[in-house]
């Protein structure tokens, strides 16, 4: 918490001011007592809850008192407020290794179901892209506030063979930074801008790292989500040559997904489960909905120092018959 005014904050030296006059009158206070009575006697005529009574307010108005000071200071705080222009870019891998079915129905319907999912609590303001890999990574829609096309994109996805995981970060990269030159970062008041990438295996073609690439996305300032799909132990059928097919075990490469989503600033998370992925891209289309900003909280300690004011004083007019 930082403030727009510390040097008011100098006025919390009354607080323990107060405390000590409180101290000093209920000292004064006793020695009067004890001065027309013996000790014991007043114990037993004047019960405990009648000090409290007396006292409960005094300390609520300290609090008060104290709450309003701090917010004279104008507090700010970085809180978490709605963000409703960004773009994201869903990359989906559509490798051959998708058709495993460790993940229900299979690897690649699980995946289209979770990005309509996410489409449906994604803000509307929010520009979406699609972007699919396998060999290679194309865009198979450029960012838009328009779902239905996105959903349509979404029906035309079909499988391919290899994983071009280098190549999907930058192509995805480039998407949502659409308009800026290759090397240009994003300018401080632009929309902010991310990737959510989706994978199951590791990088098997492609002319870029998965390495470089997440540096390059570092740089223009595009962080990447990576989500590892799917179980260690899954397989899938590869045709051969010769009619016959082999059966190839498909793990997700989850620590060059994990590498990529730290290198950028993003977050990794698995999905071995359909469930599971679903509940990621939910909560990723509420989280991307959000954004940190410093904001002044003035008016929230000013309403709570008023309502502590307040309940001060009505208890010591219900208590004490008078006012604070």
């Amino acid at each position: 918490m930082s403030f727009g005014t510390p040097l008011a904050l100098l006025g919390l030296l009354v607080v323990p001011l107060l405390i000590v006059m409180l101290a000093i009158g209920e000292r004064r206070r006793r020695a009067q007592s004890a001065a027309f009575g013996t000790p014991a006697l007043l114990a037993a005529s004047l019960p405990m809850p009648r000090k409290t009574r007396r006292l409960m307010p005094f300390a609520l108005a300290l609090v008060a008192l104290t709450t309003l000071i701090v917010g004279v200071a104008r507090p700010r705080a970085t809180l978490s407020v709605p963000d409703r222009s960004a773009t994201v870019v869903l990359a989906l891998d559509t490798s051959r290794s998708m058709a495993a079915t460790d993940v229900k129905p299979s690897r690649l319907a699980a995946a289209l179901t979770s990005a309509r999912a996410f489409l449906d609590v994604a803000p509307k303001d929010f520009a979406v892209g699609i972007v699919t890999f396998s060999t290679s990574a194309s865009v198979a829609l450029d960012p838009t506030t328009d779902r239905d096309a996105a959903r349509a994109a979404l029906e035309q996805i079909r499988l391919g063979s290899g994983t071009a995981l280098g190549d999907a970060v930058d192509r995805s990269v480039a998407a949502a930074r659409s308009g800026l030159s290759p090397l240009q970062p994003l300018p401080a008041d632009a929309p902010p801008a991310t990737v959510v990438l989706l994978s199951d295996g590791e990088q098997t073609s492609g002319t870029r790292t998965p390495r470089a690439a997440a540096g390059q996305a570092k740089k223009l300032g595009v962080p990447v989500n990576t989500v590892a799909l799917g179980t260690s132990d899954a397989v899938v059928e590869v045709p051969l040559k010769n009619g016959l097919k082999e059966r190839v075990t498909v793990s997700p490469d989850a620590r060059t997904l994990e590498e990529i989503a730290r290198v950028t600033g993003g977050r990794f998370t698995a999905a071995p489960t359909a469930e599971r992925l679903e509940e990621i891209y939910r909560d990723l289309g509420g989280r991307l909905g959000k954004k940190r900003e410093e904001r002044e909280i003035t008016a929230g300690f000013a309403g709570v120092g008023v309502v502590l004011l307040l309940i001060a004083s009505g208890l010591s007019v219900a208590w004490t018959r008078r006012p604070l």
